[in-house]
């Protein structure tokens, strides 16, 4: 899709509509349309106090426009932030009659909408009141406003209970025993990078006690620690325990409200290492099947049955595990509406506290072939999410936080169900970003959150292990921008 613009400096939010929109297309910006061709053409021009956008879209020699009003006020961010809804509106308008679904999060692109439905929650609107914004002006189906409004309130009620000094822990083991056909996180297979793990533990630890002594000075309180991947748990179970020693050693760990590993693969889990984490207090484990179809896991390289799955949850029972988190993938590649029923259904038979039901996204760099192939999936998606949906809401599960990725298969989302009582806190503070998390191990971004809630800070460690394995020193005074942080007036009352 060709797109021209007037009156705009940046056009991200038109490249970032017409992905959303058209998926299989990449957008090409030129000066001029040439004659003939499918295009998109975005004009803003500022009227006394408002920006008045107009969008016109032409394909296959047919035009639709639509037109949008945006307030100009003092706050430029809040004019810009305004300015860009309505132009996305805007093109989403122009466009979307020349496809054959509309989008079902309509105009929203972007990572929370969630947070996007809470934030007019704060400002007093009624969940009836945002659920009619979310439909008239941002187009959103009534099945995603639902889920949205909902975890908005779950969100709230979260942030109610957070005290100015509670922070949260996040520890990354980028290592899994193979690398997944769908993977797009920061992780390396053993088989290749297996050299690295002894260095990088070495170098981990010395980031967690460093930064537990910079806590203590800071007067920080520690709630919830998260520790995530790659598969943490292809740690062997020395390796773990020393691990989680460390974090003992080096933080304070007395208002701790939840301890979470993601054990993940079920072919990286065994009694002992189970064990070791109960022995030092983690009291949520995942355990991913992604699917309990055998042809769809060999498909992705999984080196795990179904069967495995079913033995290793019932270990972690067995253990004492109270709390366990259990994802599935809709739109992988051999998966059925039907075959992904069956997996819903075994992971009910189960019982776990936790399900997380992902929608495949292409990787990060994919190309157009890739975009192309996961978009064609969108109905047989849509069917599997409803299904899941149906049947987790009848066995008593209710959606607490969600997400989206870009290049999700039929543009949906990421949901996290529980029962009742048994949210992720760490999921929905990262996910909201309702409170600062400190991030350790390689790729880890630290976002210090300011007073006013908005504000953010980020720390940035290095992004691979091989990097990261040598970058003690740098990291360790990264992480003294924490104390900074802490002892500044926009940070924490005195």
């Amino acid at each position: 899709m060709i797109y021209t613009m007037q009156g705009l400096e940046n056009d991200h939010p038109i490249r970032e509509m017409l992905f959303n929109l058209l998926p299989t297309e990449i957008p090409e910006r030129a000066d001029i349309a040439p004659e003939g061709a499918d295009a998109l053409g975005v004009v803003v021009e500022q009227a006394g106090a408002e920006n008045r956008i107009r969008v016109c879209c032409v394909r296959g020699g047919k035009q639709i426009c639509a037109e949008k009003r945006a307030p100009i006020s003092d706050d430029a961010e809040q004019t810009k932030r305004v300015r860009t809804h309505a132009l996305k509106s805007a093109i989403f308008e122009a466009v979307v009659p020349f496809l054959d679904t509309a989008p079902e999060w309509g105009s929203l692109t972007g990572v929370r909408p969630a947070k996007f439905a809470r934030s007019f929650m704060e400002q007093g609107y009624t969940p009836a009141q945002v659920a009619k914004l979310m439909t008239e002006t941002y187009h959103v189906s009534a099945a995603r406003r639902a889920l949205a409004i909902r975890s908005a309130g779950v969100a709230m009620d979260l942030k109610e209970k957070i005290r100015d000094n509670d922070i949260s822990i996040y520890i990354g083991i980028p290592f899994c025993p193979s690398r997944c056909s769908y993977c797009s996180f920061v992780s390396h297979s053993i088989e290749k990078a297996g050299k690295l793990m002894e260095a990088y533990l070495d170098t981990l630890c010395g980031e967690i006690a460093h930064t537990g002594e910079i806590l203590k000075q800071a007067g920080l309180r520690i709630v919830t620690i998260y520790i995530g991947g790659g598969t943490p748990t292809t740690l062997s179970a020395e390796q773990m325990d020393r691990l989680l020693r460390t974090v003992h050693q080096a933080f304070d760990l007395h208002a701790l409200e939840e301890f979470t590993v993601e054990a993940g693969r079920p072919d990286t889990i065994t009694r002992e290492k189970l064990t070791v984490l109960k022995k030092y207090g983690v009291d949520r484990i995942s355990i991913n099947p992604q699917s309990m179809n055998d042809a769809v896991l060999e498909g992705i390289g999984r080196h795990h049955s179904a069967q495995d799955v079913l033995d290793r949850y019932q270990t972690a029972r067995e253990v004492g595990f109270s709390a366990i988190n259990m994802d599935t993938i809709a739109g992988l590649d051999g998966d059925t509406p039907e075959s992904f029923a069956r997996t819903i259904d075994m992971l009910l038979e189960l019982n776990p506290e936790n399900i997380t039901v992902h929608t495949l996204a292409a990787k990060r760099g994919a190309d157009q072939h890739d975009r192309a192939h996961n978009a064609q999936k969108q109905d047989d998606v849509r069917q599997m999410l409803e299904i899941a949906s149906q049947k987790l809401t009848a066995a008593g599960y209710v959606p607490y936080y969600l997400y989206r990725q870009k290049f999700m298969a039929g543009g949906f989302e990421n949901v996290g169900w529980c029962k009742i009582g048994y949210e992720c806190k760490y999921n929905v503070y990262m996910m909201e970003e309702l409170q600062t998390i400190v991030s350790l191990g390689a790729g880890g971004v630290t976002k210090l959150l300011g007073s006013d809630g908005r504000k953010i800070r980020r720390i940035s460690n290095p992004k691979y292990p091989y990097e990261y394995n040598v970058s003690l020193q740098r990291i360790n005074a990264g992480k003294q921008e924490i104390l900074n942080w802490a002892q500044s007036s926009t940070a924490l009352p005195d």
